[in-house]
Formats: C-alpha cells, structure tokens, sequence
C-alpha cells in the first residue's frame, strides 16, 4: 500500500548555500498526489513545485527544483533521501524560503521526524518504475549507469587528491530499512579550499563547516568529533544519489552506480532513461515486490541516534 506521514512534522533552519532561514513542513497528502513542495512565502503565482527529475535546474553544488513560474526549491536532496529511505510515497513539503534547511547535514533528522510520527497507509497500490535497459550517463570523470536489476541497488566509487578521504567504494542493497541504518547519518562534506572560496563569493554562510558539514584539508579530518563512519564520504554520496533518483516520482527498481558522480550526472541519468524507448516501465507491486522497496519494514530501534 502507498503511504503518507501520519501528520505534518517542522524542521527550522538555515540553507547552506543560501545562508537564509527557512521553515519547512512535511505534510500529509492523499494517495496518488506523490511528492510536492509548497513556497508558503509566495503569495502570488504557482507557489507549486513538482518533485521531479524534468523540473531540475543544473547545479554542482545541490538539487535545485523549479516550476514554470520560476519558482525555485534548491537543496532537497536530502528531505528527498528521507523521503524515499523511509517509504513515504505521498508528501506535501511547505518551506517559507528558497532553500531546504541543512541541519545536521545529513539526512537523519528528517528520517528521525518522520519515523517518530509514523506512516499511515493509503488504499492505493505502490507503484515503481523497473529499469529494463542498462542506461549510461559520462561528463568528464563522473559516470553514472543504472541497469536492470530485482531490487534498488547502488554502488558508488570516489576518489578524492585530499588524503583523508581517498578512494572509497560502497555497495548496498537498499531494501528494508539499509538507508536508515546505513546512509541516513552521513554528512554533506567538503574540502577546505572549497570552504574558503565559497564563503568569498557570499555562499555557505547559512552553514557552520565542522557541524553541518565535514570539512577535509589534505590528509586531516578539521571537523570537532572526526567523522560518523570511517567511508562517511561515499557513504554520503551514496545518499544523495538515492535523494536524487526518488525524483523518478515512484521508487525505482534497478542498479545505480556512480563513479565520481554527482547532481548533475544523476539528473542526466534520469533523463536518458525516461527518454530511451523500453527502458523503464511502471508497474504495479504485489507484496512481495514492496517488501524490497527502501523504507519497508524499517523500526526505529534502526535509526542512528546520532541526530
């Protein structure tokens, strides 16, 4: 069965990249509506934004969504992952501000929201898109490939100069509940020369490098208490690849692998293979297709408690 949040649960906060405050809400909504964000800051307009891979503007540094009013929601990669990691298929996600709050900067506080409020289920079957051609996406080093596959499978391969974080790989099934117990926790992360030159053209100020954010400089770890997981980085890469295929519009049933990748080859990804006849299909999941779904079958006592 399709499921929505038993009732609306608020995450405040800055945007890492804006600086600005915002508030953002997480709804309920009824069977079919999917996932939607509501500019409540906007009183003029289509305030309306569809949570969906052909409305992404193209952006290095996050997952930018915009309507044809141009009216932007950027970073929700992460409220994506929650979203997705916790098998919530229906969502109305207000914000009063450009921008989805960073917090922690992981996912977790969203998967800790909403599994303390609990999932309510809807009288409408779950719906999935099953990859049925291998599609591949290349810009420069970054490469992405999803193929066929019986489950939702990502693998993801990184390799960075900066010592402490190196090369690093990472395979997950992301059946029943892996995302919470394994990803949700781990951190947006960055290099120090990164930090500085991003703060010199007026960006990140709404984010605290160290606390929200990992930060790297060559072979050391600057943040206070060091990282979550030794692999913390491919870990979060990982988490933001699921936050970014749950903009499909249904969960996705396939092998995803990235290789250096990041938003934009992602997002290209999905493009290519929503536009290469019989790739994907939408089906219909009986019980035991839901069951390897991310998000079935997760209970609390899974979630890290680092948040």
């Amino acid at each position: 069965m399709q499921t929505t949040v038993k009732s609306p649960i608020t995450f405040t906060g800055c945007g890492l990249h804006s600086g600005k405050p915002a508030r953002l809400t997480i709804r309920p909504a009824m069977a079919e509506h999917g996932i939607w964000f509501r500019r409540t800051d906007i009183e003029v307009g289509d305030t309306m934004v569809p949570a969906r891979y052909d409305v992404v503007r193209q952006s290095p540094l996050c997952t930018t969504l915009v309507n044809d009013a141009g009216v932007t929601v950027s970073t929700v990669e992460h409220v994506m992952a929650a979203l997705a990691g916790c098998g919530v298929h229906n969502a109305l996600v207000e914000i009063d501000g450009p921008e989805v709050p960073i917090l922690d900067g992981s996912a977790a506080p969203f998967v800790r929201g909403i599994m303390q409020r609990g999932l309510r289920a809807l009288n409408a079957p779950v719906r999935a898109f099953e990859v049925l051609k291998p599609v591949t996406v290349t810009l420069g080093e970054a490469k992405a490939t999803i193929a066929p596959s019986d489950i939702m499978r990502i693998d993801f391969h990184i390799d960075f100069e900066d010592a402490a974080i190196g090369r690093q790989y990472k395979s997950l099934n992301m059946a029943n509940g892996s995302f919470a117990r394994e990803l949700c926790d781990s951190r947006t992360f960055c290099r120090m020369g990164d930090v500085e030159k991003m703060q010199a053209n007026g960006l990140a100020l709404g984010g605290a490098p160290g606390i929200n954010a990992v930060v790297f400089d060559g072979d050391k770890v600057t943040s206070p208490g060091g990282l979550r997981h030794a692999d913390e980085p491919v870990r979060h890469k990982m988490l933001d690849a699921l936050g970014d295929l749950a903009l499909a519009g249904a969960p996705l049933i396939g092998h995803y692998t990235g290789e250096r990748a990041g938003h934009t080859v992602t997002n290209q990804l999905l493009r290519e293979l929503f536009a290469t006849p019989g790739a994907v299909r939408m089906m219909t999941c009986d019980a035991q297709m839901a069951s390897r779904l991310p998000g079935h079958g997760l209970v609390w006592d899974e979630i890290p408690a680092v948040a």
